[in-house]
């Protein structure tokens, strides 16, 4: 269905604007579409009537109530009206329930026909404004919605912005946390394995030399060690002394001397060193059992040092003094021990048709004493004793122990007894007297016709004996037990006849003895040694013969007993 308005003044665009107005509500256009369309329209007729010239509306519309299409309005010049050339205005609104149009788009020009018209489409347009008024309320609501859950989500963009500089800071902490344990870790393994190596050794010129080892370049770039007892050695002795070091010496504090405090924990600061004064200087007393016995000065590897690190040096220092106290304890403890071996052993006589030659070598390891012992003296009727033996235990108490035997051996030994009845008589001794001390001993009595060799053992290895004729025999015949054991026993003695040329050798376990291997090897290893010698040879020179010897059995330098030989040679 189609309308037809033409549009010449005022009144007609009045008319046909309120026309189409009634035709959309008929047709059931919404009121804000019936609004948005009357609005444009007036617009657009305005500025026809301002143009001038005549205009054409048109408005098509479905043709019946079934056809739910939408009303097409149209606005074009008149024909022949002078308005050639002008675009037309179109505009397409839909009416979903369309109702009764019959006389829906009459207008008459009765002014109160157009006044009502009038006044009619003041009710759409309050409608609009009524669905405004509701739209700008839900805005307004949905607005302050909006606005708290802003709010909401600034305060959550706060909370997770601290939670995450929280985070970071976590992270950060966590990694010095590690970092520190990794430092104090490193720190803590440097300070075990030094210790370890310091105390490792008890001689103090040893430690003197793995200090600076130890320290440099890691710890110090340069390290100074001052031992008070060690000033008449030019070793120890430089030019001068810092002044921080001379005070650490005085007070027995640490000093720190350098153009700016250090801080460091325990240290006391001073001015620089005069004698170098770029040069920080960390100096720290050697102290043990609260003597002071050096000052160590070491100087940074960079600029200063980190206070955890110079708390380390600290304590380093400390420990170096304590093993060089105990160093120079053992030193001294061990000139003690050496003088009082050599004290107890004696010198063998000289006795014409036999020679002797004796070696005595301390175990590597500990003081330099033992129970092992020799001697060789003559008994009244000429004969001549020789013995080798072993107390248990090492020490002054081992050492005491096997010069009372000896002692004790020599007087009984006048009365002219056999090695057998003097074995005897020393394990009556060691029961009665040392029920706590147990010892091992060989006697070997060469008679005053010197063809003869009466022998006796006591848990002892065996005596070897090389004959004339370069055969070799291990004397192992039944030995009696361990002296001093908890048991009666009368130790048998056993006959030898000799030849000029003859060879006794009688030694203490350390020298065949081997942990790995047990003590047969050795013996054998012993017997072939001697073996090896010719009757010239040990003729001439007994005691060359003997440095020769031990070379083959000790060629190990590492020794955990003491080792003793005694050889007894029948001249040819």
């Amino acid at each position: 269905m189609s309308h037809t308005w033409r549009i010449r003044t005022v009144t007609d665009a009045a008319r046909a604007r309120i026309a189409v107005a009634r035709l959309a509500a008929a047709h059931g256009v919404p009121t804000v579409e019936r609004a948005r369309l009357a609005a444009a329209l007036s617009g657009r007729l305005r500025q026809c009537l301002i143009k001038g010239g005549d205009w054409v509306l048109t408005l098509d519309a479905p043709g019946s109530p079934a056809d739910s299409g939408s009303l097409h309005v149209t606005l074009v010049p008149a024909p022949g009206a002078g308005a050639a050339g002008r675009a037309p205005w179109t505009v397409s609104v839909p009416c979903p329930e369309p109702g009764p149009v019959s006389g829906a788009g009459t207008v008459t020009k009765d002014p109160a026909d157009l006044s009502q018209a009038l006044l009619g489409a003041d009710e759409d347009t309050t409608a609009v404004l009524d669905r405004l008024a509701e739209q700008e309320e839900l805005v307004a609501y949905h607005r302050e919605e909006l606005h708290q859950t802003n709010q909401g989500v600034l305060a959550l963009h706060a909370e997770l912005d601290a939670a995450g500089r929280a985070q970071r800071d976590a992270f950060a902490a966590e990694r010095r946390a590690r970092t520190e344990a990794e430092e104090a870790r490193r720190r803590l393994t440097f300070l075990a394995d030094a210790s370890a190596v310091l105390n490792a050794s008890l001689n103090h010129d040893e430690i003197v030399r793995r200090l600076p080892e130890l320290l440099v370049p890691r710890y110090a770039r340069h390290v100074d060690v001052w031992l008070f007892d060690d000033e008449d050695d030019d070793r120890y002795r430089p030019a001068s002394r810092p002044g921080a070091a001379v005070e650490a010496a005085r007070t027995g504090r640490p000093q720190y001397a350098a153009d700016r405090p250090g801080g460091l924990p325990g240290v006391d600061d001073r001015p620089a060193s005069a004698l170098d004064p770029g040069r920080p200087l960390l100096c720290v007393p050697l102290v043990a059992r609260r003597a002071p016995l050096g000052v160590l000065t070491l100087s940074p590897p960079g600029e200063r040092w980190d206070p955890d690190d110079a708390v380390m040096l600290l304590e380093l220092a400390r420990r170096a003094g304590t093993a060089l106290d105990n160093a120079r304890r053992f030193e001294h403890n061990r000139d003690i021990a050496e003088t009082l071996q050599r004290a107890l052993l004696t010198d063998l006589p000289a006795t014409p048709g036999l020679a002797l030659a004796a070696r005595y070598l301390p175990a590597t390891h500990g003081l330099n004493i033992g129970g092992d012992w020799y001697d060789a003296f003559r008994q009244p009727d000429g004969g001549l004793i020789t013995v080798i033996g072993d107390v248990t235990g090492h020490g002054l108490h081992a050492a005491v122990m096997m010069s009372q035997l000896r002692t004790a051996l020599r007087a009984y030994a006048v009365d002219g007894d056999s090695p057998g009845r003097l074995l005897t008589r020393l394990h009556g001794y060691l029961r009665h007297l040392q029920p706590d001390l147990f010892a091992t001993a060989v006697i070997a009595r060469f008679h005053p016709d010197g063809r003869t060799l009466t022998w006796a053992a006591a848990g002892h290895p065996p005596p070897v004996l090389r004959l004339s004729d370069g055969r070799v025999r291990v004397l192992d015949a039944k030995p009696g037990a361990m002296l001093g054991i908890p048991l009666r026993q009368e130790i048998a003695d056993h006959t030898e006849r000799l030849t000029p040329g003859s060879t006794l050798a009688l030694y203490t376990d350390g020298l065949v003895e081997r942990r790995a291997l047990g003590i047969d090897p050795g013996i054998e290893r012993l017997a072939t040694v001697l073996g090896s010698f010719g009757p010239a040879e040990l003729d001439a020179d007994l005691e060359d013969s003997a440095d020769r010897m031990l070379r083959p059995l000790l060629s190990d330098s590492e020794r955990d007993d003491d080792v003793c030989l005694l050889l007894c040679h029948l001249r040819g």
